[in-house]
């Protein structure tokens, strides 16, 4: 047909029942929107008490009963209505600034999206009223009338959600499993128990109690309970305390040490005015504040809330209400990152308490073995053998070293306390107060060295020892080339290098950190890093992952023999330098052991 014989399309108004549930299909995507949503209108009610129960993931039934100011028959008889709310009062003038939210729901949307596609029940009551009732099927709505409340407190609401999405059978094509849709609940139904610790909070999933959460009082201590309720009790345990302003805008929260880590971002949350959101600048604020502890696949467990003028932030933005917009991204993105390293240089050289635990862990024998970790054969030649009289002489097989303590006895008060031996020549055991500590040499004095490069990258650069006799290194072509375009930046790194010939380079001063140097083993190293960066990055965009990487390969390596007042030097630089509790990528450079933790072991306790 012609394009000039088409008929000319005429514009509609859609039905109600339609219009509604184009909107579920924006909010309403799958159960745990519904009960994000729902939750959502409990807490704008003040409830301090919300019970959720789900089956079959949601899409069964979902039961929302909470202990807020409730409703009023007049209010259920327009709470059905799309664009009906109590949350935005226009002013003298009619207007209604947008800009300007302090509730968690505003648009009016969620009850008419979820009755359109549903068979929904709402009983209510509000002080000084009568309950009422008003019922929903796919968007014909009957009542309100009277009804009997038989809630929690004198006042509240319950929310009876049958059948989600029944009156639209092609939705349901699209959900996933009834499991994978419940955990989608448990984790909204989580998330906003963090974000309001005073508010109790219980799931049950086809009548099995998943989630059981007090209200907890609403202070920092408060606050880290719900945390390490729902985190787990690792994360309250080696949790820093983060609280941080700048320009009107608040970040308080916590965040958990860097050997406290995970294969994924999933425990990393943010929270603004209470609102949980999924930000991708969280990401790469995270990566920023981290980039010195942790290795590029690890990811610190962290929750952190932003609370700012309401006109800063933007919440109308998605139709869930899942992302915001500031208005000032930049210094909010500032001021995460400033208070989390502020918050980690705090830490000192604080290490995660789950090494320990895991290590503890590890050595408590197996069931099943009489509580024997190693049993010796049974040989009918074993006769009885008497110990030899005297003072103990200790073995001095290469594997251990053992220190005679010639150390004041005021040293074991010392946090990292006195060395008393060298392990496999790659570990120091200390002696604390109480307890015993077993320090990794080669994390920790990667650590310190790469700690003391950037002191002095901040004052004016490393500084560097000349060679007697420059080393000349033979290289590849490729390889001797991305070194020299590097030169000038690894000369700030005190690193001297200049070419001699075809693939060949000369190397006429080394940071005067490390001492004598593998420097052949060093320039291939960096060759093959630079190899992965951008042409066009300066190396100054990836100082700190280059001086990572040059302190790392030529720190004190496993297998140096230390003597006691070497041992007891590093113990001490590690007491006195930041974040020395974990070495450049993430890893514990101490384990320390408690005292009545070994009694433990031992069956003294």
């Amino acid at each position: 047909m012609p394009d000039s014989a088409r008929p000319r399309p005429v514009i509609l108004r859609l039905p109600p029942d339609v219009v509604n549930r184009i909107a579920a299909g924006e909010v309403v995507e799958r159960p745990a929107a519904a009960v994000k949503e729902l939750v959502e209108n409990a807490l704008d009610a003040g409830a301090r008490n919300i019970a959720i129960a789900i089956e079959e993931g949601g899409l069964k039934r979902i039961t929302i009963e909470d202990d807020g100011c409730g409703l009023s028959a007049d209010d259920l008889s327009i709470a059905l209505e799309r664009h009906a709310t109590s949350k935005l009062i226009p002013d003298a003038d009619g207007r209604v600034d947008l800009l300007n939210i302090h509730t968690m729901g505003f648009r009016g949307e969620a009850l008419p999206s979820i009755a359109s596609v549903s068979r929904m029940k709402l009983v209510s009551r509000a002080a000084g009223e009568a309950a009422a009732e008003i019922y929903s099927e796919a968007g014909r709505i009957e009542g309100p009338k009277p009804a009997a409340f038989t809630g929690r407190s004198e006042t509240g609401t319950r929310i009876d959600v049958a059948d989600l999405f029944h009156a639209t059978p092609a939705r349901l094509k699209f959900m996933r499993g009834e499991r994978a849709e419940a955990l989608a609940v448990t984790d909204v139904v989580k998330r906003l128990a963090m974000a309001n610790p005073g508010t109790g909070f219980t799931l049950e999933n086809n009548g099995r109690n998943v989630l059981r959460y007090a209200p907890e009082f609403e202070d920092e201590a408060g606050r880290l309970a719900r945390l390490g309720a729902i985190m787990g009790r690792e994360f309250s345990d080696n949790a820093i305390a983060i609280d941080a302003d700048r320009d009107g805008a608040r970040l308080s929260g916590f965040a958990g040490l860097p050997t406290l880590n995970r294969g994924n971002a999933q425990m990393q949350f943010l929270f603004v005015n209470g609102r949980p959101v999924k930000d991708r600048m969280l990401i790469g604020v995270v990566r920023a504040a981290y980039q010195d502890f942790l290795a590029r696949d690890r990811h610190p467990m962290l929750a952190l809330f932003v609370e700012l003028e309401a006109e800063e932030v933007d919440v109308n933005v998605h139709p869930a209400k899942t992302e915001v917009r500031f208005r000032d991204a930049a210094s909010i993105r500032g001021l995460m990152i400033g208070a989390l390293r502020h918050g980690l240089a705090g830490a000192g050289h604080r290490a995660s308490t789950t090494v320990a635990g895991f290590a503890l862990g590890r050595a408590q024998p197996e069931a099943g073995q009489s509580g024997l970790l190693w049993q010796a054969p049974v040989s009918s030649a074993y006769r009885p053998v008497s110990l030899p009289r005297g003072p103990y002489v200790p073995d001095t097989a290469p594997a251990a070293r053992f220190e005679a303590p010639q150390h004041p006895p005021q040293m074991a008060e010392f946090p990292l306390g006195a060395a008393r031996a060298q392990v496999h020549e790659t570990y120091i055991i200390a002696q604390t107060a109480d307890g015993i500590v077993i320090v990794d040499q080669h994390a920790a004095h990667e650590r310190l060295v790469y700690e003391a490069m950037k002191r002095q990258m901040e004052d004016g650069g490393v500084r560097r020892q000349a060679l007697l006799i420059p080393d000349i290194v033979e290289m590849n072509e490729d390889e001797a080339g991305r070194i020299l375009d590097r030169a000038d930046d690894l000369g700030a790194l005190g690193l001297e290098v200049e070419a001699f010939g075809a693939g060949a380079i000369c190397v006429r001063a080394t940071p005067a950190l490390f001492g004598e140097m593998d420097t052949a083993g060093l320039l291939r190293d960096l060759a093959d890093d630079f190899a992965e960066y951008d042409a066009g990055l300066a190396l100054k965009e990836r100082f700190e992952e280059v001086m990572g990487n040059m302190a790392c390969r030529s720190s004190v390596r496993a297998g140096r023999r230390l003597n006691g007042e070497e041992m007891n030097a590093l113990l001490r630089q590690m007491e006195a330098t930041p974040h020395s509790g974990q070495c450049n990528h993430g890893r514990p450079t101490y384990v320390e052991l408690k005292l009545a933790d070994i009694e433990k072991l031992f069956g003294r306790r």
